[in-house]
């Protein structure tokens, strides 16, 4: 199975519909959206292209093949406009034997909490791309945002295929790979 991992659209449909293209293009099979789906946080300014009802239109066709987590921009409105559920803290998934842990990033990360049993580990929050390898063999990934970047990092997606993940910038550019 081939995941494509996005995190922080923030309510910018013009974001989405750039990184969609890709998980189409890339033929993924699921979406694992790691929460900070429709609204742009007290935070951020407004987005290009924010537009949270098309936000929606968007992702409630997909509902079938996203896995999803709770941001700390969700709020229970967001669940009662999306149909697929998005208020849990966390999600895991099973593939190949493989655990993969994903997050938003705000209560799990590395620098905060991280779970026990775990062989990726996926996060957004910060709007900041990390890949690495741990000395344990864990796979720890956050794809940065689709929508603000911070700290100069680019806006971006990951792919996750196989206990390999790949870290692209928004353009579909090969960054990293683990």
């Amino acid at each position: 199975m081939k995941y494509f991992v996005i995190s922080d659209i923030h309510g910018s449909a013009t974001a989405l519909e750039k990184a969609l293209s890709f998980f189409y293009s890339f033929g993924c099979d699921k979406i694992l959206l790691l929460g900070d789906i429709l609204y742009h946080g007290p935070r951020n300014p407004i987005p290009e292209g924010y537009d949270n009802k098309k936000v929606c239109e968007i992702l409630n066709p997909l509902k079938d093949i996203i896995i999803s987590c709770r941001g700390n921009c969700e709020a229970e409105v967001c669940q009662m406009v999306l149909q697929f559920p998005t208020m849990q803290d966390f999600s895991v998934v099973v593939d190949e034997n493989k655990t993969i842990f994903m997050t938003h990033g705000h209560i799990y990360a590395p620098e905060i909490k991280m779970p026990d049993n775990f062989d990726v580990f996926f996060y957004g929050h910060t709007h900041v791309q990390k890949l690495e390898k741990t000395v344990n063999g864990q796979i720890i990934c956050n794809p940065g945002s689709t929508t603000f970047s911070k700290e100069n990092s680019p806006l971006g997606f990951a792919i996750y295929d196989n206990f390999k993940v790949q870290l692209y910038d928004l353009s579909g550019r090969l960054l990293k790979e683990v």
